[in-house]
């Protein structure tokens, strides 16, 4: 199958933000995707969804990317019931999917705070990812862009965050994405990334940081 080579001849990653949206951090975010012609996956808090950040969601999708859930209220769901834990992501859904006409089917918990209950409460695909600590005021853009490159490989999805104020991460990819760009990695979105491999991402109990592990 001569697609299947040239797929596999291609080395892929994807860039995946957490806790927007809002009209800064997250814009300027998409400015640099935009710039460098590539697409990400936005996880985002529900209660974030208002009408003034709906146009940011919009040109999410206009970039090619993808909007998924990453619960409403950003609490820590691992002591949570199954009824609490669905109303979070109900929540979150019913609005994302009044906006982009599509039901997340990937799930990033916040803290990546787990639990039986948690996993048996959500019909979704979890994600963490390979993270620069960019919650961390403290971490310096040159750390998060090391961080981030030296974790870079086949099949990666890294975790960032679009958090309102975030510059650090947002000068940090300046320099990250046309290095690994470079290096000859090709971005996609988080849902792509399992695609290209054909690997089947419905795997009950495991959250995934790389599609190839």
């Amino acid at each position: 199958n001569l697609t299947r080579l040239f797929v596999m001849e291609k080395k892929y990653l994807a860039l995946s933000f957490d806790d927007g949206p809002n009209c800064t951090t997250t814009v300027h975010d998409l400015d640099l995707l935009e710039e460098f012609g590539i697409p990400a996956s936005f996880f985002l808090i529900g209660q974030n969804i208002t009408e003034r950040t709906v146009p940011v969601i919009k040109r999410q999708l206009e970039l090619g990317c993808t909007v998924e859930c990453h619960s409403w209220s950003h609490p820590r769901m691992g002591s949570m019931t199954a009824g609490q834990i669905e109303d979070e992501v109900f929540r979150t859904d019913t609005l994302i999917e009044r906006h982009t006409g599509r039901i997340p089917e990937f799930f990033r918990p916040p803290y990546i705070d787990l639990s039986e209950t948690l996993f048996n409460s959500v019909d979704k695909t979890f994600i963490c990812g390979a993270d620069c600590q960019d919650w961390e005021d403290t971490v310096s853009c040159d750390e998060r862009v090391r961080m981030v490159l030296d974790s870079a490989r086949e099949g990666q999805i890294f975790l960032l965050h679009d958090t309102e104020g975030n510059e650090k991460t947002v000068q940090a990819l300046r320099l990250i994405i046309p290095t690994l760009l470079e290096r000859g990695f090709t971005f996609v979105t988080v849902p792509e990334l399992f695609k290209v491999y054909g690997v089947n991402p419905h795997v009950r109990g495991k959250i995934w940081s790389n599609v190839l592990e």
